[in-house]
């Protein structure tokens, strides 16, 4: 029997320079963004659906640009709901964090992983945000947060359509 190349508690992650923080904080940032991409996914087609249009096409230019544009606006809205809930413990911080980054999807993102890090409750509210964004005509939450309709108009709006 060959002996494995690698030596370690962890063969997966030789070869990978950053430390353990590093990518703790890369995964999270990974789950996040792809949380956020699903929810804005859902929205668009949920729109779409309700408007009588086809579903977005992983080949259409114009789709991908609506999705990439709904999914910032979407991260935008998750920063402003859980921003409105932070104790002021954690402002500061959470400032900190996106201030170290300078592109600003990567900011808004890096202020996520700050959260994530810091709030035991983080992945129950991001579930009650999205929840919130369901659609149901009579749901006051869904007023506060914006219909699918309402996020993917201003989107389009923000993108120039």
């Amino acid at each position: 029997m060959s002996e494995w190349p690698l030596r370690g508690a962890f063969p997966h992650q030789h070869g990978d320079p950053r430390g353990l923080i590093e990518r703790i904080e890369a995964q999270l940032r990974d789950r996040i963004e792809e949380a956020v991409e699903m929810a804005a996914l859902k929205l668009m087609v949920d729109a779409r659906a309700q408007a009588g249009r086809p579903a977005p096409e992983s080949t259409s230019a114009t789709d991908r640009t609506e999705f990439e544009a709904s999914s910032r606006a979407l991260l935008l809205r998750l920063r402003e709901r859980l921003l409105a809930d932070l104790p002021a413990d954690l402002r500061d911080g959470y400032h900190q964090a996106e201030a170290a980054v300078e592109d600003s999807p990567a900011r808004a993102l890096a202020g996520q992983v700050f959260l994530a890090r810091n709030l035991p409750d983080y992945w129950q509210r991001f579930e009650r945000f999205q929840g919130s964004l369901a659609p149901s005509s009579s749901s006051p939450a869904m007023a506060a947060a914006g219909s699918p309709n309402a996020i993917i108009a201003h989107t389009a709006a923000a993108i120039g359509r």
